[in-house]
């Protein structure tokens, strides 16, 4: 990058060699997607307190704020998986290598898979039966909240299944394991 060059993409590049530079950009929105849902949910939580203590409540509020906190959840569980920031042994496996190293990464993303999985399948099945169910008074389906968990679910198996082929590729260790034990030992 020249001098004059700014990066404004909000993809870490820590654990580089387990991602694939063609999700960069689904990443990057998803994390656009997680700041305008906690913007939302806090904006929306502000507005139902001030309208409920100036005596002329705004029940819809509800609603907003129950979507941002319901999307912004899954979503943020997907980019968190995808960002190798929730639900790994990173402390247990970062300071081992080779085999058993491997062995343990994978299981975890497999275990983390097949949560994804469980996510889409029973997510399915909840979105559907909530699309006859409505939320009173404005009559929105419960699906557009519930829609939320499969299509996390979808996020966690395709980046689990990613991270498990490039470590079982290039293996799991990185040069941020060197790191983090370097400052440790220091």
């Amino acid at each position: 990058m020249g001098a004059g060059a700014l990066k404004l993409s909000l993809v870490i590049d820590r654990h580089r060699h387990l991602k694939w530079k063609a999700l960069d950009p689904l990443e990057h929105f998803l994390m656009v997607l997680c700041g305008i849902s906690i913007a939302g949910f806090t904006f929306s939580v502000f507005l139902d307190v001030v309208t409920r203590e100036l005596g002329s409540a705004w029940l819809w509020l509800q609603l907003v704020t129950t979507g941002f906190f319901a999307w912004g959840i899954f979503i943020g569980m997907a980019t968190a998986t995808r960002r190798i920031d929730h639900l790994n042994l990173v402390e247990i496996t970062k300071r081992m290598s080779g085999p058993k190293r491997s062995f343990l990464e994978i299981t975890n993303r497999m275990i983390v898979l097949l949560v994804g999985l469980a996510m889409v399948v029973f997510g399915w099945q909840n979105f559907l039966n909530d699309l006859g169910s409505f939320r009173a008074p404005s009559l929105i389906p419960l699906a557009t909240y519930t829609a939320s968990v499969p299509i996390s679910g979808a996020l966690i198996v395709l980046f689990s299944l990613e991270q498990i082929i490039n470590g079982w590729r290039h293996g799991f260790e990185g040069p941020e394991d060197a790191d983090d034990f370097a400052g440790i030992v220091k």
